[in-house]
């Protein structure tokens, strides 16, 4: 059964513009403990060309991230969740899920990367303090946590003066660094001088987690005045001005400091400065502003996975405080991951974990935009236009390829996680109120396929069971849904009919009302069909009215199964219907069962018997015994063809034809012959103990009605199941 997801939450007032709620928050993540304490080393091991491709490379990834993300921020309402808000929205409940649950868990464990940067630098700063860095550590993480747990505003005001603090530390560095630069020291650091096993791989993944701060901004998308106008802005600004920074570092580090000292001094860019205090105090400043940032945006989308309801467990985080809505108890759980991770202790070893979790969102997002795209959803109308189709691919394909070149194990975990994640939220059928665009991609992927089918041309190989089911309301004849669904199972279509008597304009409201029990009938029996209702003067009138119009071009109904009828005194209508739908060229499948309770899904014990009179019918009755076999409950059953025989007639030389056609049909079958003249009495005491028999037959004409209806009622009495099939041809046993 399905769970409703959506719960509205009083919204947070939005109060940030561009600058103050996306552009400083994703600059100073960007610009952070990367950048102070390892961008030297990137620089002393890949040299200058290498790590301005590192460099581009990165940013590349992140700009085409920005224009899918800006894409899908201007196509919607954007609300409080950041990544997760506009990937749930856009790939629905399953990919949002667990999106939200990894991009949470990677923010919160960003949490302790800054929080250990920031504790190197005062380690470094006050060598003989008397602390450990873990108890240093636990003191700032608590301390982010305090500033985060009273509330946003205030934390993104600060950031104004830390922001100011970060300029002060560059100018610091440029004023030091650029008088020792020469053009001697940057042609001996032009090229890459790896040690230690080091490659551009490795010090890619070294600096990657610097240029995943441009979620910083996304994050806040509920605190934002506008998000559709901010989120575009203010990233793509912010991605701009720090790759400008970086590109800058690169060359001047490069052409100031000696390999060597580049590569074993992680305080060098403080060593170089004019003014070290104001490197540190930028170290500081950076650090402690990404773990604010961090640690506001992983609550945030914790609490917007919470109000969707997809994880039962996670509901009482949807719960905010004070009056701007604060995740305060999703704060609590985000300081608790830092902390274990800050049991770690060591950067390099939790960066390829967050660049693995950062990747497979930005990779999701692009997908999300490319989706969007090539489904041509008219509802798709970004107000950004600088993305598209193929700048989402290629964003997707480098995310990926990122992952998978920089540490192959760490990416089977992370999409390992995902699939997992997404599978899991599949298997619960969490029901999504919001629109996505899974139902986009199936819609084109069907159009396409309908209109591959409609130009291709058919061949008597492919057939498969389109089966129209005249139920009558699929809970009352439950053995036609039974059989019905046996035999399309995975492999063809499967729709109930109901023809309401009288007219249409006084009969719409039980129309509509008759198709929705159908529906909640195929939900709750987890039946794989669609249903058709339709009101018409008449009962035949309605059946032709299915015929002509249900379904579209290579998916319309080849069979139609109807419930035997043992009254006699129908006989005639029932078999004026039979005629009509073979008129239509439609197969016949009419299902008589001693057991019309309720749904089973256990067929009786005993054989799969088929009574052979040649191959008119033969041959769709072995195709749809064969279907009948492929499910579990069927499996291992015998096929058995009953065939009758002259009694002077060799009994193994009468099944050499019959063996020969098996073989070619390539089912597993075996056949019996049957040596009387009166065959149905042979066939009714051969297949006394078969599970269901298959017969074949012809509707007769209107003459002959009575008497074809009392020689079927007596040849399937007391069997237990009977199929009785009059085929219409297209069905081939070889190929």
């Amino acid at each position: 059964m399905s769970t409703e997801t959506t719960v509205k939450a009083p919204a947070p007032p939005k109060k940030f513009g561009t600058f103050g709620g996306v552009f400083t928050p994703s600059t100073l993540t960007i610009l952070g403990v990367i950048m102070f304490l390892r961008f030297g080393q990137v620089v002393g091991e890949s040299g200058i060309y290498h790590a301005v491709l590192i460099i581009l490379c990165a940013k590349l990834i992140t700009t085409l991230t920005a224009f899918s993300i800006s894409a899908v921020a201007t196509n919607t309402r954007v609300e409080g969740g950041g990544a997760y808000f506009l990937i749930s929205r856009s790939l629905g409940v399953e990919f949002g899920g667990a999106i939200g649950i990894v991009f949470f868990l990677a923010q919160a464990i960003s949490v302790a990367m800054y929080v250990i940067g920031f504790t190197e630098a005062l380690v470094n700063l006050f060598p003989d303090s008397g602390y450990s860095a873990l108890e240093i550590g636990s003191v700032v993480n608590f301390f982010v946590f305090v500033c985060v747990f009273i509330g946003a505003g205030w934390t993104i005001k600060m950031q104004y003066g830390i922001l100011a603090i970060l300029l002060l530390s560059l100018i610091s560095f440029f004023a030091g660094a650029l008088p020792e630069a020469t053009a001697a020291r940057a042609a001996e650091n032009m090229g890459p001088g790896y040690t230690g096993g080091q490659s551009v791989f490795t010090m890619f993944a070294l600096f990657v987690p610097a240029v995943t701060g441009i979620m910083a901004g996304v994050n806040m998308s509920g605190d934002l005045k506008n998000p559709g106008r901010s989120i575009p802005g203010g990233t793509i600004a912010a991605i701009a001005f720090t790759a400008l920074v970086y590109l800058g570092m690169a060359w001047t580090l490069a052409a100031a400091v000696p390999r060597d000292t580049l590569q074993t001094n992680a305080f060098i860019v403080a060593d170089i400065a004019k003014w070290p205090i104001a490197i540190h105090a930028g170290i500081f400043a950076a650090t402690l502003s990404s773990a604010l940032g961090s640690m506001m945006g992983a609550p945030r989308i914790l609490q917007a996975v919470a109000r969707d309801r997809i994880f039962k467990g996670l509901n009482r985080f949807a719960i905010g405080g004070g009056n701007s809505d604060e995740p305060r108890r999703a704060t609590i759980v985000a300081f608790l991951i830092a902390q274990a991770a800050l049991m770690v202790g060591d950067l390099n070893a939790i960066a390829p974990i967050i660049t693995m979790f950062f990747m497979v969102t930005y990779g999701t997002i692009n997908l999300a935009c490319f989706y969007e795209s090539v489904t041509k959803n008219p509802s798709y109308r970004p107000a950004f236009k600088l993305s598209n189709r193929f700048t989402a691919l290629l964003g997707t394909v480098g995310c990926v390829a990122v992952m998978i070149f920089l540490e192959p194990l760490w990416a089977i975990v992370a999409i390992g996680a995902m699939a997992a994640l997404h599978w899991w939220i599949g298997r619960k059928q969490v029901y999504a109120r919001w629109g996505n665009v899974t139902s986009g991609v199936a819609y084109e992927r069907a159009r396409k396929a309908l209109l591959r089918l409609e130009m291709e041309k058919y061949h008597s190989k492919n057939w498969r069971p389109a089966i129209l089911a005249l139920s009558g309301g699929a809970f009352r004849r439950n053995h036609l849904t039974e059989y019905g669904s046996w035999l399309t199972a995975g492999r063809g279509i499967l729709s109930f009919g109901q023809i309401i008597v009288g007219e249409v304009e006084e009969n719409l409201e039980r129309r509509n009302s008759a198709e929705v029990k159908l529906r909640k009938f195929i939900a709750e029996e987890e039946v794989e069909g669609f249903p058709a209702v339709v009101v018409e003067d008449s009962v035949l009138m309605g059946l032709a009215h299915l015929l002509q119009c249900h379904g579209i071009g290579g998916l319309r109904s080849n069979t139609v199964m109807l419930g035997w009828s043992e009254n006699p005194e129908h006989a005639s209508g029932f078999f004026e219907m039979q005629r009509m739908i073979r008129r239509f060229e439609r197969s016949i499948i009419i299902v008589q069962s001693q057991n019309e309770g309720p749904l089973r899904w256990a067929p009786p014990k005993g054989s799969i018997d088929i009574w052979w009179r040649g191959g008119k019918n033969g041959n769709l009755m072995l195709t749809l015994a064969h279907l009948l076999k492929q499910n579990s409950g069927w499996r291992g059953r015998k096929i058995r063809i009953l065939v009758p025989i002259d009694a002077d007639q060799d009994p193994d030389k009468a099944q050499v034809p019959l063996l020969e056609m098996i073989e070619k049909a390539r089912v597993d079958a075996v056949p019996v012959m049957l040596p009387t003249e009166s065959d149905n009495d042979a066939w009714k005491a051969a297949s006394a103990e078969a599970a269901v028999v298959f017969i074949g037959y012809d509707p007769p004409r209107e003459e002959e009605v009575a008497t074809f209806h009392k020689e079927i009622s007596d040849a399937i009495e007391d069997l237990q199941q009977v199929l009785l099939v009059s085929s219409s041809g297209g069905v081939s046993l070889a190929g």
